[in-house]
């Protein structure tokens, strides 16, 4: 969707803003590898991050969030950043468009605004992780299969006698 929109209009207005209030949390959360990067590599990547955001929110396309989570994880395991390191900056970056979002969209407007936030963060975060999870134990871990904490329950009784 090319069409302008609540929040695309908000994201384009207050992208320095938000970027700012994004750099100045990470700061006070002492990111070290982060802090080693530098300010301007740090912002420098934030700005990659938010324009991801804005694309995927003004196009509904998450292909280049998807190839972006994937990259970083590679990078950022090979550099040693922790996971919980990328993920605390971008959830940082989130509270500082949701703050603005819940002050300026109109409550009719609201959950769909959010919705679409959290959807391309939130689909960032779970890429990240897992690509970052199948690195860490050197296999693809494409997503999480719950099924497997249930194994051995299904069809271990069978007319009342255990099989």
């Amino acid at each position: 969707m090319t069409s302008p929109s609540p929040l695309v209009d908000l994201l384009k207005r207050h992208e320095t803003a938000i970027l700012a209030e994004t750099f100045d949390g990470m700061t006070r959360c002492r990111l070290t590898r982060y802090q080693a990067a530098g300010d301007e590599e740090t912002r420098r990547r934030l700005s990659r991050l938010f324009a991801l955001l804005l694309d995927a929110v003004n196009e509904r396309d998450l292909e280049p969030v998807l190839a972006y989570a994937r990259e970083i994880a590679r990078q950022r395991f090979g550099e040693g950043v922790g996971l919980q390191e990328v993920q605390t900056a971008i959830n940082i970056l989130e509270e500082a468009v949701w703050r603005r979002v819940v002050k300026e969209i109109r409550p009719d407007g609201l959950a769909e605004a959010l919705g679409l936030v959290s959807t391309v963060l939130g689909v960032c975060k779970d890429t990240l992780a897992s690509s970052y999870v199948g690195l860490a134990t050197r296999r693809h871990a494409g997503s999480l299969d719950l099924t497997a904490l249930f194994r051995g329950t299904q069809n271990r009784f069978y007319r009342g006698t255990e099989e």
